[in-house]
């Protein structure tokens, strides 16, 4: 199957900040029914002007990447490649509004892998960028099956035999999701096998159409249907027009059926549309609801950024899509529908209970240079609401010793800021059987929806700067990390000993 990706290069892992290069990967897998054998395609699509070109020679400069990928399955290493992909090479630096293409091919067996991708600019500091995919391969030679559905750039008949060749014709594949306003057509390619199997020779009708995403409403003006002979393999190239499909979230929809109309396979590509100058389909006036009154475009994509946390995936990723192009009057409609979909009889009442948390987040959880919906208290709070308690912790001293694991704790002891023999880097306490942990705080949940009763949420401040990361949770879906105690104290008790933070966890308060 085909997923697309973005990458952007982090400064620091897990950090909000970007670097200059950005890529795009997408993936495909195929079968060689003559032998018997599936085969993978990647790409990887960069953005010449966000890499860092150097001067290769006299008025000649180039942009050079590291590419690393390696596919495994358990501890077997199936397919490793480490290269040095070359930008084309430009006169000046004014020349870089373009977007040069990667594609690899290579043989592999059918199984469930890990692809481990890692990209470095060597012509910048930045940190690598990484990314870590599950692959499911599954082909067999007795039963019919899809490959994955290619995307397509274009379709030109091939003069030379090259890696993108295919059934005599070169593909360049469309590396993404995202269609804009620009783009008028998708073009599309799969390989159907072994239908002669399945079908007796006899032959089948191959359907491609477009569906809304979250209606699975079929849009009748974009389809088409060919009739073909089965065959160990059936190429299928198709297009479709979509220079009147409204903005939204969409499915292409391939589809074989037998003569008698019977779906015998069938596969979808979820993508994004943006298409400003076409009314939605039942597309509504919303500018008399909630969502109509926000007409500060820049605060709306503070909106549109703040559902993540209560997203679905499809949703998050056409919020990001429609942050970056998206007119105002779109983004109203989305904002609407997305409340609506949650309370058909009161979107509003649900978007302003969910505006209360936002703005709460913006107010209490912002640091310098990171909005307050980008932190993880900020991302809690806006997931499951106001805890029921909260234990906020600055200076925190507990009596326990530093002893082995059969060792008990003392009475536990709170040590007052105004301690005299407070130590320079701002703990309290004499006894060096205390144990000083660095400030944090304790959010307890009596209940959450899909959940266990009492979920704790445990943030600390790290470096002392006022900015609370998620350290471990006994939620599900949560960080959870078995050796956070020791980290919070710094390794001040031993290993497998619970503190009085610990038990204070344990207990919920």
């Amino acid at each position: 199957m085909k997923k697309i990706l973005t990458l952007l290069l982090m400064l620091a892992a897990l950090t909000p900040l970007r670097a200059q290069m950005s890529a795009v990967f997408g993936y495909s897998t195929f079968y060689d029914a003559t032998g018997n054998r599936p085969y993978m395609e990647t790409y990887l699509q960069f953005d010449a002007w966000t890499l860092q070109f150097k001067q290769l020679s006299a008025g000649v400069y180039g942009a050079t990447v590291e590419v690393t990928l390696v596919v495994r399955q358990g501890d077997s290493v199936c397919h490793l490649k480490k290269y040095d992909l070359q930008s084309p090479t430009v006169v000046t630096l004014d020349e870089l509004d373009f977007s040069f293409l990667d594609v690899q091919r290579f043989s592999i067996g059918n199984g469930i892998y890990d692809l481990d991708l890692t990209l470095r600019d060597k012509g910048s500091e930045a940190q690598p960028a990484t990314l870590h995919e599950k692959l499911v391969v599954l082909y067999d030679r007795e039963h019919a099956a899809l490959s994955s559905v290619q995307l397509m750039s274009e379709a030109t008949p091939t003069v030379s035999e090259n890696i993108l060749s295919r059934n005599g014709y070169d593909m360049e594949p469309y590396v993404s999701d995202f269609y804009p306003e620009q783009v008028s057509r998708m073009n599309y390619y799969y390989e159907v096998y072994n239908i002669d199997r399945e079908l007796g020779g006899k032959p089948f009708m191959a359907l491609a159409y477009i569906e809304e995403r979250q209606t699975a409403k079929r849009y009748d003006a974009q389809q088409t249907v060919v009739r073909k002979n089965s065959a160990r393999t059936v190429p299928i190239y198709g297009s479709l027009d979509i220079s009147q499909l409204p903005s939204g979230s969409y499915n292409l929809v391939v589809e074989l059926r037998n003569r008698d109309g019977q779906t015998l396979l069938i596969s979808r590509v979820p993508f994004y549309r943006s298409n400003p100058g076409v009314k939605g389909f039942e597309m509504n006036d919303y500018a008399l609801t909630f969502a109509g009154r926000i007409t500060d475009e820049q605060l709306m994509n503070t909106y549109l950024d703040a559902l993540y946390p209560v997203a679905s995936d499809d949703e998050r990723q056409l919020a990001e899509e429609m942050i970056r192009y998206s007119t105002l009057a779109e983004k109203q409609a989305f904002l609407y529908r997305f409340w609506a979909r949650r309370d058909a009889l009161n979107p509003e009442g649900e978007w302003l209970k969910y505006k209360e948390r936002v703005d709460y987040v913006q107010a209490n959880f912002s640091y310098p240079r990171t909005p307050g919906i980008h932190t993880d208290r900020g991302r809690v709070y806006l997931q499951y609401g106001p805890p029921d308690f909260i234990r906020d912790e600055k200076n925190f001293v507990s009596a326990n010793r530093l002893g082995s694991n059969n060792e008990q704790p003392y009475n536990p002891m709170r040590i007052s800021n105004n301690n005299p023999n407070t130590r320079s880097d701002g703990y309290t306490g004499t006894s060096q059987g205390h144990v000083y942990y660095l400030p944090y705080q304790l959010w307890r949940y009596n209940k959450l929806e899909t959940d266990d009763p009492n979920r704790v949420f445990l943030f600390w401040d790290e470096h002392r700067s006022g900015y609370y990361t998620l350290l471990n949770s006994n939620a599900r879906g949560e960080v959870q990390d078995p050796g956070w105690e020791r980290r919070l104290c710094r390794q001040q008790l031993n290993e497998d000993v619970v503190g009085e933070v610990g038990e204070q966890f344990n207990r919920g308060y």
